[in-house]
Formats: C-alpha cells, sequence, structure tokens
C-alpha cells in the first residue's frame, strides 16, 4: 500500500495553492523541497526543472517547489530563472514538517516527493549526488507511471 500525500495550503509565487485542488487537473505533482533560493545547488536544481517543464506538461504534471525563503525571496528566485510553476514560501516550516523534510539548521533538506492523482506518493528522492538529477529522476519515474 501506499503512502498517502499529505494534503496543505500554502502561500506561493501563484497565490494559495492547495496540493488536493492543484490533483484535479493533474497526473502527478513534483514537489520539491530545497535549501535556500539562489544558492548554487538550488539554483541548479530550479534551472533544471524549468529546462524539462514543457516535458513534464506532456505528463499533465505540476511542479512545485518548497523552501522556508519568504514569499519576496521566492518571486526573485522564480523570476530570475523563469520559472512558471510555483515556489511555495514556507518560513514557518508547516509543509517541510509535514513532509519530514527539514534539513539540518533552519531550511529543508533536499528531497522530491511524486505524487499521482490520488494522492499516493509513488516515489521519493533524496541523497541525490547532483541537485539537478532530482528534475530527470523525476521524469524518468513518471514516464514510467504513465
Amino acid at each position: 500500500m501506499m503512502e498517502k500525500a499529505p494534503d496543505f495550503e500554502a502561500e506561493s509565487t501563484k497565490g494559495k495553492i492547495k496540493l488536493s485542488e492543484v490533483l484535479k487537473d493533474k497526473n502527478f505533482v513534483v514537489l520539491y523541497f530545497y535549501p535556500k533560493a539562489f544558492t548554487s545547488g538550488c539554483t541548479q536544481e530550479l534551472k533544471r526543472f524549468v529546462e524539462l517543464y514543457e516535458e513534464f506538461k506532456k505528463y499533465n504534471t505540476e511542479i512545485i517547489g518548497v523552501s522556508n525563503d519568504n514569499l519576496e525571496t521566492q518571486k526573485k528566485f522564480a523570476e530570475k530563472y523563469g520559472a512558471q510553476f510555483p515556489l511555495i514560501a514556507d518560513p514557518e516550516l508547516k509543509v517541510i514538517n509535514l513532509y519530514n523534510a527539514k534539513g539540518r539548521g533552519k531550511g529543508a533538506s533536499r528531497i522530491t516527493y511524486i505524487i499521482d492523482k490520488n494522492m499516493n506518493i509513488i516515489e521519493v528522492l533524496k541523497s541525490l549526488k547532483n541537485a539537478k538529477e532530482h528534475a530527470d529522476k523525476a521524469l524518468e519515474i513518471i514516464k514510467n507511471h504513465s
């Protein structure tokens, strides 16, 4: 039996979003947590998700990024690298704690959840050597489940 993804509502660069609402129209959501906007690993990871976004859309997949940065920072981060998908500002660590994604220190760890339309977590990616791999691996998993 697959684990259910906890539902949440949060403030993002695209306004308030609720996971269960997003999944009404999507086959998958890639929910990825990252430690801090504008750091080198997180920037590479975001840029890779941006590069592959059209590919994800072919599989009716939405990407949602989460860090404990504030909304202002998330908006600048999304704008600078052309992220069309929402980035959640989670300074109170609500979503981060819900998904056990807390890293060392204050922020989130680098972990990616792939969630299907029934709110099942079909895969969790962590401990990947390269931040960019999260996007590629997530896409591969979605292709295999489509």
